[in-house]
């Protein structure tokens, strides 16, 4: 049941900011730099896809049509993942208002504060998705709108229900979370094919330490929701570091499938090499000691490793 409680009469008080005010808490719902991160993943997961196929803007073989539409495509894709990816975070905002409103971090946002209504929140989350997905199908093709589809129902309607239940919940998170990329993948080629399920190993596996770093952060907060997350219980010191020590050790022969696919040259491997021997260390650290300042090294080397490396990807091939 949703917590009334917790928008009292100074916080119904903001309702009276405008259209403007009410603008920007739609907006929050979308959670715009989550929303900006999967594009940047499923471009990337486009131009690598492209590259595969010797399409890339660079080797258009002077197919001026070709390049066109390569630019109509990615345009399509990134339109439509956007919507999925709107819809998916207001859903979650929906569904978790609850625990929302128990946790300092996320008390003031807009469904726990009560500056909106769940319902029409719901039904906004519902047509973004449903939209984006329908638009997907229509214009890119159907294999990346079944994809964006699952990544809507697995985070919002598998995961989201399950973090209150059982730690275990971050690896089926990290699912929806690799989808994006494959989905670039797939709307450049068709097919899933070696070379996209490699990348969607990669930010699978990738996940794990950025997520159990970030949960052992924010602990306190998870602790007073009553929501179990992996590694931050009683034992949680112990378990957080061995599963993100794991996980980043399985990160970097994963890092380098690319590379022994062809996508990638040595230059990607050498850098797939020292970015994935960096995490490692980072993670080795908060295994052997975990506190808050290595919590947080693991932390901020996570969110440079996936634009670094990708990077790196599209610009070295093979």
């Amino acid at each position: 049941m949703f917590r009334t409680t917790t928008a009292p009469v100074a916080a119904r008080a903001v309702r009276s900011g405008g259209s403007a005010g009410a603008l920007r808490d739609y907006l929050e719902l979308a959670k715009p730099r989550i929303t900006a991160m999967v594009l940047v993943t499923t471009a990337a997961g486009f131009l690598l896809g492209t590259r595969s196929l010797g399409l890339s803007a660079g080797a258009v073989g002077g197919a001026t049509d070709s390049f066109t539409a390569q630019l109509s495509t990615l345009f399509n894709l990134l339109l439509g993942t956007a919507l999925v990816a709107a819809g998916t975070s207001a859903m979650n905002h929906v569904l978790e208002r609850d625990v929302d409103g128990l946790m300092a971090r996320t008390r003031h946002r807009p469904l726990p504060a009560g500056r909106l209504e769940p319902g029409p929140a719901r039904v906004l989350a519902g047509v973004l998705a449903g939209a984006g997905v329908l638009y997907l199908a229509a214009t890119v093709n159907l294999l990346t709108a079944s994809l964006a589809a699952a990544t809507f129902v697995i985070y919002d309607f598998v995961y989201t229900p399950l973090k209150r239940i059982s730690s275990l919940a971050t690896l089926v998170g990290a699912v929806p979370g690799a989808l994006p990329v494959l989905g670039g993948w797939t709307a450049a080629t068709g097919g899933l094919g070696p070379g996209g399920m490699a990348l969607f190993g990669i930010m699978f596996v990738w996940q794990i330490p950025h997520f159990l770093a970030l949960a052992w952060i924010l602990r306190s907060d998870y602790a007073a929701a009553g929501m179990p997350m992996l590694g931050t219980g009683q034992r949680g010191r112990g378990s957080a570091g061995r599963s993100a020590l794991t996980f980043s050790l399985a990160l970097l022969p994963m890092s380098l499938l690319p590379a022994l696919l062809g996508l990638g040259g040595a230059v990607y491997a050498a850098t797939a090499v020292a970015l994935g021997g960096g995490l490692l260390v980072a993670a080795a650290v908060f295994f052997r000691r975990a506190t808050l300042r290595n919590a947080r090294m693991l932390f901020r080397l996570t969110i440079l490793y996936v634009p670094l490396l990708f990077g790196v990807l599209a610009l070295n091939t093979s």
